[in-house]
């Protein structure tokens, strides 16, 4: 159904009380979850499995000597999204519009919905998603309705809109469908990169730019309620004259508080002078669940790195059990912030200069004070202090393990150049090493269920388990 959006104005900063306050976290081994409890153990049901976005599988899961399980038939598009798991299915979507559910003991199709007509990246005015761009967002599984929910680039009527299906998570069948353009928006500039999250019945997702940040778009969060209706919507960059400000964080979903507070990362707008209002592109914000701006960090350099396409927000944030939260982005710079108050432009505890040495893009991985970064040119494991005085590098892996990584029995996996990488959480020596494949995906990001470690390549799903 198409309904009248509308969108929510911004309101001064505030100053939440959110996030708890710092303490030393409590040791956490990798692959036990650092904030979220009475998760079930055997599902992955959106984005990095928690609403944190931790990437932390469950306890006791054994994957010492991982060896393939099975892999999927050959489907009909690219994969980008991370798969998920549920009561014994693995989901997957693709770049045709069509979400997979997948038998977790075999991995054959037990079915498949085909939602729209895909768009012809001809079509589009820039972008390196090929030949079409469909389902590009990781998709969340709602386990209290049985439905998972995906955003859809398609063709109707020849233009290029997007819209928000809900599907019986059991049989594919469509519950919802509901278009989802912000208002005024040119849909062919915009992607609907971020995988989607859940947020008090309501689904949250981001739009940004397709790659090359061609024609004219501003970045958005949007939250649909699970049943379809009024979206609310936050625009980035929205002043005259002003663009840009993706949404995007590499694919990464949206962070959900406790409290149904929505934090995520920003790209870079188009404000290139500090003397002009700062446009909030290259941001860290802090959203109400009705999408309303509560608070927002920015580097101070932000003018500068708009000019050079530095997003701040090529990776999600990491908000750790503690209070703090964990920022980085292009710009090879690692922000340390309090969560309680972000601090706006500047207003860091700590930076630490000349991490990764390429850019940082996805989600991180984290348990308690230890964020495992996706750095392109290798993981990174930093360590935030509890008290908020310091950020310290451990160490980086070497192995070309670059994608964005999750933790599960006992070790960090991340994806790069078509292997599968298990590696030390201690070390970053390589452990385990499994073929999987050419991506298509820019950040492909493994995940984990009922028993199994799962990751994609170009159109195949692939599982293995410990021996």
């Amino acid at each position: 159904m198409g309904l009248v959006l509308a969108s929510c104005a911004s309101a001064p900063a505030a100053r939440p009380r959110s996030l708890p306050a710092r303490v030393a976290p409590p040791p956490a081994a990798p692959g036990a979850p650092s904030s979220a409890r009475g998760a079930n153990t055997t599902s992955w049901t959106r984005y990095h499995r928690f609403g944190n976005g931790s990437g932390a599988g469950p306890a006791g899961l054994v994957l010492a000597g991982a060896r393939a399980r099975w892999t999927s038939p050959v489907l009909d598009g690219t994969l980008y999204g991370e798969p998920l798991v549920w009561r014994r299915l693995v989901y997957v979507a693709t770049e045709r519009d069509t979400v997979y559910a997948l038998s977790a003991s075999s991995g054959r199709v037990v079915w498949a919905r085909h939602l729209a007509t895909p768009v012809p990246a001809s079509s589009l005015p820039c972008g390196n998603i090929t030949p079409t761009v469909g389902i590009t967002g990781t998709p969340v599984v709602d386990p209290a309705r049985s439905e998972i929910f995906a955003v859809a680039d398609e063709l109707l009527g020849g233009a290029v809109h997007h819209v928000l299906y809900g599907i019986d998570a059991s049989n594919g069948q469509v519950e919802l469908r509901q278009r989802v353009d912000p208002p005024q928006a040119d849909p062919r500039a915009l992607l609907q990169r971020t995988g989607l999250a859940l947020d008090g019945g309501r689904v949250v997702f981001g739009f940004g730019g397709n790659d090359g940040d061609c024609s004219t778009y501003h970045g958005w969060v949007e939250s649909v309620p699970v049943t379809g209706g009024r979206p609310a919507l936050y625009e980035v960059d929205r002043g005259p004259g002003e663009l840009r400000g993706a949404v995007w964080m590499g694919g990464a979903a949206p962070v959900v508080l406790g409290n149904g507070d929505v934090v995520v990362a920003v790209g870079n707008g188009s404000v290139t002078s500090p003397s002009h209002p700062y446009d909030f592109g290259n941001s860290v914000l802090e959203l109400s669940s009705s999408l309303r701006r509560l608070q927002y960090f920015a580097p101070r350099q932000w003018a500068a790195q708009n000019a050079t396409d530095e997003d701040l927000g090529s990776a999600a944030p990491a908000v750790l059990g503690n209070g703090l939260i964990v920022q980085a982005g292009k710009s090879e710079i690692a922000y340390l912030l309090d969560g309680r108050r972000f601090g706006g432009i500047g207003g860091q505890l700590r930076l630490e200069t000349g991490i990764c040495g390429a850019d940082v893009d996805g989600g991180p991985a984290f348990s308690g004070d230890r964020v495992y970064l996706p750095c392109r040119n290798g993981v990174m494991e930093i360590v935030a202090s509890a008290q908020g005085d310091s950020l310290r590098v451990v160490w980086q892996t070497g192995s070309g393990a670059g994608g964005p990584p999750i933790l599960a029995g006992g070790l960090v996996w991340s994806i790069g150049h078509g292997v599968l990488y298990g590696l030390s959480p201690t070390s970053g020596r390589v452990r385990e090493r499994l073929r999987v494949g050419p991506n298509a995906n820019d950040f492909p990001t493994p995940s984990v269920g009922d028993g199994l470690l799962l990751a994609t390549s170009e159109r195949r799903v692939h599982a293995y388990a410990g021996s």
